[in-house]
């Protein structure tokens, strides 16, 4: 297991760090001067020189990026333009919402997608499967800013069941917490169910034709115990790893849904950066969203490996 370990970090470690290379080669190519910007309007001589010292901008290149490396293995991914904050802290901030949101969205996309996908595995070829695969290529094709504005006219406008948008910590309301939450998370649960729903029902009717099935069912157990502990056990392997990658794209923010429900987590944080020019805001969240994209397919590839006994062996 170490070995397996050992292997994926060194695929891993070379890829992050193109990406701080790509992330540190924002601020050459936009234009401007970023000691002008950082000095704001009193553009005084002494205090644009003291910022290039501060900043290194007045060393090469590659000098510039290795003090930026540095920095950020430290912690330190700057300073925001737009409120003069740590971006680091922006990022702390921002964090359990985002990181909420990704949790209920990924609980409604396993509840639906994986039943979904049982079913129809099982009733192959039947209504119930033209349903499912209905509802799943449904959930894939329908964009994510459209169905939460129509969420938002039903159910918001319409019928006034759940509020429009807008965000309130769970510490402070546990129950208003979740009336805000639930429809961006439905928005986004639905389409990653479709996802996993796929992915389910092909892993099960794989399943369902494997020898150790057909070994359970001449044992005399009963289809139930036959489907769920015999082959949905082992269709939920690539399930499993499926869902730890989707799981890693929510966490790097869902833009559209979270600009729609006026969510303040990583989406808006890095569209509001954008249209304030905020670079370093952008590098930050960049990087550390890449960063947990990895992290993320690491984590599939080891529980693959501890899903998967012929790996082990």
């Amino acid at each position: 297991m170490l070995g397996f370990i050992v292997r994926r970090l060194l695929i891993a470690l070379p890829t992050l760090f193109l990406i701080t290379l790509m992330v540190f080669s924002l601020q050459l190519l936009l234009p401007g001067d970023p000691a002008l910007a950082l000095a704001g309007e009193e553009r005084d001589p002494a205090v644009i020189e003291a910022i290039r010292e501060q900043y290194h901008l007045n060393d090469p290149i590659p000098v510039q990026y290795a003090h930026w490396l540095i920095a950020a293995l430290h912690g330190d991914l700057g300073i925001s333009l737009r409120n003069r904050e740590p971006v680091t802290s922006l990022i702390v901030d921002k964090l359990p919402v985002t990181l909420e949101l990704a949790i209920l969205a990924m609980l409604i996309a396993l509840v639906i997608g994986i039943a979904a996908g049982l079913v129809s595995a099982i009733k192959k070829g039947s209504r119930w499967d033209f349903g499912a695969n209905v509802v799943a290529l449904s959930g894939i094709s329908v964009p994510n800013f459209w169905l939460g504005i129509m969420l938002i006219l039903l159910i918001s406008v319409r019928w006034g069941w759940l509020p429009a948008s807008g965000y309130t910590s769970p510490l402070d309301s546990l129950a208003q917490n979740l009336e805000m939450m639930i429809m961006p998370a439905v928005v986004l649960g639905t389409a990653i169910a479709g996802v996993m729903m796929r992915h389910t029902r092909s892993a099960m009717i794989s399943a369902i034709h494997a020898d150790y099935v057909r070994t359970a069912r001449a044992k005399g157990l009963s289809e139930r115990v036959v489907m769920l502990k015999h082959a949905l056990r082992n269709a939920l392997v690539p399930v499993v790893t499926m869902g730890t990658l989707q799981f890693g794209e929510l966490l790097s923010g869902a833009v559209l849904t979270e600009q729609v429900f006026t969510i303040p987590g990583f989406g808006k944080l890095i569209v509001d950066a954008v249209f304030n020019r905020d670079y370093a805001v952008v590098q930050g969240v960049v990087l550390f969203t890449g960063t947990v994209y990895i992290l993320m397919n690491l984590l599939a590839d080891l529980l693959y490996y501890l899903l998967n006994p012929r790996l082990r062996a």
